[in-house]
């Protein structure tokens, strides 16, 4: 009676836990590093530029190469490596990075994201989705380390009046393994679905642009240009 009470104790444990290896080919742009962070916000901002640190506030934007943060709050700090750290506040955060040799990205949403580019280590809590093409987990808590493409999920439960979290589960889903060598989207002859579909659409069509609205060219209207800081060991400019 022992051993199986001990059981029935482990198994929740087990099925609110999961820890996966993702394919090589998902660790995350290197040359990131070497870029300058990039941010901008709509709230009066506070910066330190000597210390490289700062707290962004209203529909902020910080970007350092491939990687971008999108949240309502982002406190974030350029690190000795010029590599970018940063704790992100929204409903929900988006956080977005390319693969590094790759075309693809990884994208991650969530409540909260705490960003560490030291260790290439990304958590998200509560309501939490973590994405790669097709592929995605879902739970209260996700880690992911983009230097060795292992992510690791736990079951939580739902924060206080959430309404649409995933509850004390992971949940995922990993997509077919496509075997053609002409990969996704492609056709037997080489030609792009997607491309030829577009051909076939237009055909016949006048293809001259619309005239914008005037909000639309409002909107079209370009803002201003980000803030950016240069990495450390890079001279400023007289």
């Amino acid at each position: 009676m022992m051993r199986r009470s001990r059981n029935a104790a482990v198994l929740p444990l087990l099925t609110a836990f999961a820890t996966l290896a993702l394919a090589s080919s998902a660790l995350a742009e290197k040359a990131d590093k070497e870029k300058p962070i990039n941010f901008s916000a709509e709230q009066p901002a506070e910066v330190d530029f000597e210390k490289r640190v700062g707290t962004l506030k209203g529909n902020v934007v910080i970007t350092q190469g491939t990687l971008s943060i999108k949240a309502d709050r982002i406190d974030f700090k350029q690190n000795a490596d010029n590599s970018l750290s940063a704790t992100a506040y929204g409903n929900p955060i988006a956080f977005k990075q390319k693969k590094d040799d790759s075309d693809e990205f990884y994208e991650g949403f969530a409540q909260k994201a705490v960003y560490d580019g030291t260790k290439d280590l990304l958590e998200l809590f509560d309501r939490a989705l973590l994405r790669q093409g097709t592929d995605e987990i879902r739970s209260n808590y996700i880690s992911y380390n983009s230097t060795n493409g292992i992510f690791r999920a736990e079951g939580r439960p739902d924060a206080p009046g959430a309404v649409d979290g995933p509850g004390e589960k992971v949940r995922g889903t990993f997509q077919p393994k496509s075997d053609s060598p002409l990969g996704k989207g492609a056709s037997k002859d080489g030609k792009d679905k997607g491309a030829a579909a577009k051909d076939q659409a237009g055909d016949g069509k006048d293809k001259s642009p619309e005239p914008k609205s005037k909000s639309a060219a409002k909107s079209a209207a370009p803002t201003k240009a980000p803030v950016a800081l240069k990495p450390a060991d890079e001279p400023s400019k007289p």
